[in-house]
């Protein structure tokens, strides 16, 4: 049987879907007051038979930081995708991210060696690639460094790599990725989605930072691909373009019929905005729409090379635009 963790987000979400394909026996967690209407939603942007598909997966409520619910949902599971994170660039989540990014995976991988899972697939992030010194693109064997990477989002991600890594050592075979910007359907208030729906609804700011980006389909594909294969102990940075913040905002407003964001944000401008949304944050209680972490990388530009998946599945990236164009169909459907 398959455990699928953080089956309510985007990635969670677009595997369950292509898992239901193919697969009869599948579990997926949910924490209280999770939406699984939003996961239906996604299965039915791909499927009439959308209901049929998601019966086949039998929920558990549980929390990965809950080690009594864990109990019950490792029952009888022989494999494990672990996509459950806190995605976060507010310091005040840092003590929430350190709890679910690092003590939840210990306990995952905590399970995995009990239970001798065959395969565990983790979903990290290219914040625990750190830019390489002497070429352009960063790669695999570039080594998180604490001094170029130190927010919280990127030290809890990267200790959660350290525990799997740990289970690699007990005898679970593990595979580690490492995707850049995930676009996909569905979750538009959150991630890659708030994109589409920011600038169908007018947003008018740009900046010409660069980073990598790559398709949700992509993503779900090759962590089956991985899971299926008889490689292991590996890791795979998976993005499909580097491309600038200006020219995705530019694509997506081109496919809805919308005017392409035309206020370019510059150094200053986001440096005023982080420090006005923390005072207005304090008053407030609400979280920041900016932080210090998430305005400076408007202005980042970093790239990554994904030839070591490319080479090890033979493996075609989806283009960008593509990617655009179908989720900007899907949003307005």
């Amino acid at each position: 049987m398959i455990l699928v963790t953080g089956g309510t987000g985007l990635v969670g979400a677009h595997l369950l879907y292509q898992l239901s394909l193919k697969n009869d026996s599948i579990k997926a967690i949910y924490r209280k007051n999770s939406n699984l209407e939003a996961v239906k939603n996604v299965f039915q942007y791909f499927s009439e038979d959308f209901e049929t598909l998601f019966k086949k997966i039998k929920w558990v409520e549980a929390d990965i930081t809950d080690i009594f619910a864990l109990e019950l949902a490792f029952e009888n599971v022989t494999s494990v995708y672990h996509s459950a994170a806190l995605i976060s660039f507010d310091n005040a989540n840092y003590k929430a991210m350190r709890k679910i990014n690092i003590e939840g995976t210990s306990n995952v991988v905590n399970f995995c060696i009990d239970k001798k899972i065959k395969k565990l697939c983790f979903v990290s992030s290219i914040a625990t690639i750190s830019k390489s010194v002497s070429t352009k693109f960063m790669d695999e064997t570039c080594e998180w460094d604490v001094e170029t990477s130190n927010y919280g989002y990127a030290i809890t991600k990267y200790g959660a790599e350290i525990e799997v890594w740990r289970a690699s050592q007990e005898g679970v075979n593990v595979i580690i990725i490492n995707p850049g910007i995930i676009l996909g359907a569905g979750f538009w208030q959150n991630g890659g989605g708030n994109f589409f729906y920011k600038i169908y609804n007018g947003f008018k700011f740009y900046s010409e930072g660069v980073t990598g980006f790559v398709s949700v389909k992509d993503v779900v594909s090759i962590m089956m691909r991985l899971m299926e294969s008889n490689i292991s102990n590996e890791r795979y940075i998976l993005v499909a373009e580097n491309i600038s913040f200006k020219t995705i905002f530019k694509e997506i407003a081109q496919n809805f019929s919308k005017h392409p964001p035309s206020i370019k944000v510059s150094k200053l401008m986001s440096a005023l905005g982080w420090r006005f949304e923390k005072i207005k944050s304090m008053l407030t209680n609400k979280p920041p729409l900016l932080t210090k972490q998430s305005a400076a990388s408007l202005h980042r530009k970093k790239y990554y090379s994904s030839e070591k998946i490319k080479n090890t599945l033979d493996f075609n990236f989806e283009p960008i635009s593509t990617t655009i164009k179908r989720i900007c169909l899907l949003y307005n459907n």
